[in-house]
């Protein structure tokens, strides 16, 4: 059970620091099972014409970069990291990790990439009834949503129509091709064919193909997925298996049209901003089966309000704190924030919180990382104010 630690210090200080217009910031400790956690909380105000909130990341799928240089290089006031990643490769001999994150993304409006396959995923086991396709979001009309982003996209050839299966994706589906684009980066794609829809560690794939598209047209085919960067007028595709077969009948100067986007299960509305990870909370009550065993430090994002406040928490990873809660704890402490919704982020050395005073030129890093410094992550959640 939850001490009453956090309400006393919301009593004390209801309103927080203000960060900016529609942006505050505090912290405060929590009695857990593992001991005291601490907490830094940046409430953010969507109803304000100020404030919104978009993805971090540094320009490419496949790279990293620490949460304060991507705010400071965005112009954010504040922001968290974001979803797991591919973060080490020990069982494919010779192909490196890619530091691509594992659920879809969306950033200013515009589909980044789509969601590795469940058995393909980094990250603590997903709660009953959630899948690598769970994102939080903020849509057009500037209200928060937890929804499911799924690829629906076609690779359209003189013979007929393929489905496409794969967007700027560390792992493709068994049999299927998938699609890359100048946003994934200079990254090898060899990690795409590796291990299978159930399996991480299973071999990677030795009937694999892969072809360029360049305005609108085969420009050169392959038998293996390459590396380097990928430019803004070429799409390149990458097949295994029965995927790898289809391509194999493309000749150089095919006409190839490839389209893909990112289709909401829930919802109408166009999403602005979306990143990966899982629910821990739906209208007020916990997916079945969270978590209440495991404690770490973590990174959970929610919202109250109908979708106009959120709130980004963040624990600290100091020795005296690094305990921090249990996924279910996790959910109990945004419920008692009055969160109605919330969302795990990736946690352990990755979470950090950050913010910028008033003039300042740099974010400030608010929580310690329980790995002493920040680690390099592949996206976060970014607050911006024009206030």
């Amino acid at each position: 059970m939850l001490a009453g630690t956090a309400s006393a210090v919301a009593a004390a200080d209801p309103a927080g620091r203000r960060i900016a217009p529609g942006v505050t910031y505090r912290q405060f400790d929590i009695d857990a099972r593992a001991g005291t956690a601490r907490a830094h909380l940046l409430t953010v105000d969507l109803a304000n014409p100020h404030v919104r909130v978009d993805l971090l990341y540094p320009g490419a799928v496949a790279a990293r970069a620490t949460v304060s240089r991507l705010a400071d290089s965005a112009g954010a006031v504040g922001g968290v990291n974001g979803d797991f990643f591919h973060v080490t490769e020990t069982q494919h001999p010779g192909v490196q990790a890619t530091g691509a994150s594992v659920g879809p993304a969306v950033a200013a409006g515009q589909a980044l990439k789509a969601a590795v396959p469940e058995g393909q995923r980094f990250g603590p086991a997903l709660p009953s009834g959630t899948t690598t396709q769970d994102v939080f979001g903020v849509g057009m009309d500037r209200r928060a949503r937890l929804d499911r982003l799924s690829l629906a996209g076609t690779v359209g050839t003189p013979d007929g129509r393929l489905a496409l299966k794969g967007l700027n994706q560390y792992a493709l589906p068994v049999n299927s091709v998938g699609a890359f684009t100048a946003k994934w980066g200079s990254a090898s794609r060899a990690r795409a064919v590796c291990g299978t829809d159930t399996q991480r560690s299973a071999p990677c794939s030795d009937d694999t193909y892969e072809v360029q598209v360049r305005a609108g047209r085969v420009a050169s085919v392959s038998g293996a997925p390459g590396s380097g960067a990928i430019p803004a007028d070429t799409t390149v595709l990458v097949g295994r298996e029965e995927g790898a077969r289809k391509l194999r009948t493309l000749s150089v100067g095919d006409p190839v049209e490839v389209t893909h986007r990112l289709v909401a299960a829930a919802s109408g509305v166009p999403y602005t901003f979306a990143i990966g990870g899982f629910p821990v909370l739906r209208g007020g009550a916990p997916p079945a089966g969270l978590d209440d065993v495991t404690s770490a430090v973590r990174t959970v994002v929610g919202y109250k309000g109908a979708g106009q406040q959120l709130l980004l928490l963040a624990l600290d990873g100091s020795a005296d704190y690094r305990g921090g809660l249990t996924v279910a704890e996790e959910a109990d402490t945004m419920r008692s924030l009055g969160a109605s919704d919330a969302f795990n982020l990736d946690g352990g050395g990755s979470t950090e919180l950050v913010t910028r005073a008033m003039g300042a030129d740099a974010v400030s890093v608010r929580n310690h990382p329980s790995g002493g410094a920040e680690r390099p992550v592949p996206n976060g959640i970014g607050v911006f104010s024009t206030g």
